[in-house]
């Protein structure tokens, strides 16, 4: 999951691609990187960090142009350590590309030892989106052989990068003195649209909200398998560039990991989430009576509107319990058990008069790792809470998560292998309930009638790809996140080991 934008401009874009990155910083926090074009020359400038601590006043000078992109990483492949494996990545030939990606490629190994062998070109870091910017790069070379860049030539190379690349990916690449193009795997798994401002500036980005926080009037969705080139003048060109697309995005952006006020593929973000309150309100009806509990409460952020919408279904007073320090980063994105479990309490605290006394529910918008919602259990305790139950918007996710999520064992999932019992008896409530994966597919899809189906594997076990097997899941592991000397886990999503749980 990164967050990744791209304009084109008559004026320049150095200060649009920073305040459009600084709207998808919930996509990434781990590092951040601007390359923009003047002439044929590109300026660029990454490093790791927050947008607003990469890029100072000197950096922004540094960045001529009228034409660009930028990313913010969170890292599921490569070393989360090295600011070498920033993005965007660049080679000189043909003509000069930069590119940024989101998502994960799942037959990067293999496309890493082709390219080597086989396309004759070096890739220096274990980052799968220098694999895709080498592969996109031997397909153009190809598609031109020497001869004058032409649209359809683009749009040659990206159906062989089709062909060639297995898993995720949304992409905006850069070509020397040319334009700016952006494509999207055949599945859709990652989201990618495009927008226009008054002035003719074109944009395209992760979400809706970096268009529109800009000053950006939505058009459309990148389709899946569809890629779109946009010269330099602004005139767009697009293409369908897959056999056989079908619209599978992920559903987990819509859960947890979008903005509520996004809209994906012509569904509202908060809107999935107000319905995933009413499916979920069933769930607990059927587990909990409803006349036992006394408030309800969300766990920031992402589950607000699901915990509104099942305290107004079920009458119950809807109370704010937690506090957030927005000052402290994502828990989710964080390296290494030991600050995740120090971060929970600086990240959030209890207002104790809405919990003392009480029969509280707790709404969270998923439960992946378990650490987190064990410790928000035994804080809603130690304010004083008589029984505190945990509901989740999200069904139990039991299965790795090969897509650009850092979900890449299962060992790390509370969920897997364990029943609802064992599960709860594990993170110290006194009921769970979850969400069922029939209910969140039937509550999210029917807002748009156009989707074929969800990427709902870390949920379903179901990989959309069809390529994805448990002896490539061991060998995506030994690509995941690297650590620095002595840190004992870097995954996003750790676990305590067997003798904590």
């Amino acid at each position: 999951m990164c967050g990744i934008v791209g304009v084109v401009s008559t004026a320049p874009v150095n200060q649009l691609i920073y305040d459009a990155l600084l709207l998808l910083q919930h996509r990434g926090q781990d590092a951040a990187g601007i390359v923009t074009q003047q002439g044929r020359k590109f300026f660029m400038h990454k490093a790791k960090g927050m947008v607003r601590d990469v890029f100072r006043t000197r950096n922004m000078r540094a960045l001529p142009g009228n034409v660009g992109l930028g990313q913010v990483r969170y890292p599921t492949a490569g070393n989360a350590y090295s600011e070498e494996e920033a993005q965007p990545f660049y080679v000189n030939a043909p003509f000069g590309i930069v590119l940024v990606h989101n998502g994960n490629l799942t037959n990067a190994h293999s496309l890493r030892t082709e390219l080597f062998q086989t396309d004759h070109r070096h890739t220096n870091t274990d980052s799968d989106s220098e694999v895709l910017l080498n592969v996109f790069a031997h397909e153009l070379e190809r598609a031109t052989r020497g001869v004058p860049l032409q649209p359809e030539d683009v749009f040659t190379a990206v159906r062989a990068v089709h062909q060639r690349i297995k898993g995720s990916y949304a992409v905006i690449a850069l070509i020397a003195g040319h334009g700016l193009l952006a494509f999207r795997d055949p599945h859709g798994i990652r989201p990618l649209a495009m927008g226009r401002s008054q002035d003719g500036t074109v944009m395209v980005g992760s979400e809706s909200v970096a268009l529109e926080g800009t000053s950006h009037v939505f058009e459309r969705n990148i389709e899946p398998g569809e890629a779109v080139f946009i010269t330099l003048d602004g005139t767009v060109h697009s293409r369908q560039c897959a056999q056989s697309p079908q619209l599978n995005p992920c559903i987990f952006e819509f859960v947890y990991l979008a903005r509520p006020d996004s809209v994906l593929d012509g569904i509202s973000v908060y809107q999935a989430r107000l319905n995933l309150g009413e499916a979920l309100a069933k769930r607990v009806v059927s587990t909990v009576p409803p006349n036992e509990i006394d408030v309800i409460i969300p766990i920031p952020e992402s589950s607000r509107p699901s915990a509104t919408q099942l305290a107004h279904l079920l009458g119950i007073p809807y109370r704010e319990g937690f506090v957030k320090n927005r000052y402290v980063g994502r828990t989710f994105i964080m390296p290494g058990q030991g600050v995740r479990k120090k971060s929970v309490r600086q990240k959030l605290n209890v207002i104790g008069s809405e919990f003392k006394g009480r029969n509280v529910l707790l709404v969270d918008d998923s439960i992946v790792r378990g650490t987190t919602s064990r410790e928000i259990v035994q804080m809603a305790r130690d304010a004083g809470a008589r029984k505190v139950y945990l509901a989740s918007a999200a069904p139990p996710v039991r299965y790795p998560n090969v897509y650009g999520i850092d979900m890449p064992t299962s060992k790390e999932l509370v969920a897997h292998g364990r029943t609802v019992e064992e599960i709860r008896e594990a993170i110290g409530c006194d009921a769970l309930i979850y969400q069922d994966v029939d209910g969140m597919k039937r509550a999210i899809g029917s807002l748009n009638s156009a989707i074929y189906g969800f990427d709902a594997s870390c949920f379903d076990g179901v990989y959309v790809t069809g390529d994805i097997t448990a002896e490539g899941i061991a060998q995506l592991n030994e690509g995941r996140v690297g650590a620095e000397e002595g840190e004992e886990d870097t995954s996003r999503l750790a676990l305590p080991n067997a003798q904590e749980a």
